[in-house]
């Protein structure tokens, strides 16, 4: 389902600016380097929880998967460890990042300091004309997207789409290197949002408070939305659960078939 090159345009184009630069999720397999596959599909699978938070990355497992030295295997796992993905623990390995509580509560304090600035420069953007209601239909209609995957029981793609609309919504202020801060901590908090509970759980979705958010910057009202952005984020804070520990096959995580 998420392999390279069989989504639609628009999605293909959202997901290609919200992950890192480097990594190109629409090129297709036979065009990317062996380093880069492995870079997007473990991107991937952390982000749609295929790979569970705590997971150990090992090096041996990984070289023989994709087939490259272990040196370029460290390589991929240090850019990881750089989107906040990935865990390097001295003597130990790579592990999928697992935010503590502490840390968990340490990352959305500070996402609500700085998406709250996000959406109020975004809303004066609004109020003034610099932002259109174009760029804000744009937003409207990922949400609809990821309202449509919930609805259809498409979890990871709903996951996808609901991190990548607070990183098109923090493109819009026009801050790069906010975006690039924020980047690393809507990937770490992803991981903290529990992807159990199939099956019709009693959970809030977040498209509802999305939506929320956008109808306060149509409406002009900069206020408004920075209320609502701060209430989707108390939200997100609470829907935190507990992940049990899973035992799962590496290769099958990254769709790749055993070996005979």
């Amino acid at each position: 389902m998420f392999s390279p090159g069989t989504q639609p345009e628009m999605e293909s184009s959202i997901m290609s600016r919200t992950r890192p630069a480097t990594a190109s999720r629409s090129a297709p397999a036979k065009d990317v380097a062996p380093e880069e596959q492995m870079y997007y599909e473990i991107y991937d699978g952390i982000m749609e929880h295929r790979l569970p938070a705590g997971t150990k990355l090992t090096e041996q497992a990984l070289s023989e998967i994709y087939e490259i030295a272990r040196h370029s295997v460290r390589k991929v796992l240090s850019r990881l460890a750089a989107d906040g993905l990935v865990d390097l623990e001295p003597n130990r390995g790579a592990f999928i990042a697992s935010p503590d509580e502490r840390e968990a509560e340490d990352m959305f304090e500070l996402r609500q300091v700085l998406e709250r600035f996000v959406v109020q420069k975004v809303g004066e953007s609004g109020e003034s004309g610099e932002i259109g209601s174009q760029q804000l239909h744009a937003l409207r209609k990922m949400v609809e997207q990821e309202r449509d995957a919930y609805l259809s029981g498409n979890r990871p793609l709903w996951i996808r789409l609901s991190a990548d609309f607070h990183m098109e919504l923090a493109r819009l202020s026009g801050n790069a290197l906010l975006v690039d801060m924020l980047r690393r901590l809507v990937c770490r908090t992803t991981l903290l949002i529990s992807s159990s509970n199939e099956g019709g759980a009693q959970q809030p979705c977040s498209f509802d408070e999305h939506f929320a958010v956008l109808d306060a910057l149509e409406k002009r009202n900069a206020n408004a939305a920075v209320n609502r952005m701060a209430q989707h984020l108390e939200q997100c804070a609470c829907r935190m659960l507990q992940r049990p520990e899973q035992r799962f096959d590496l290769r099958a995580a990254l769709r790749k078939p055993s070996r005979k």
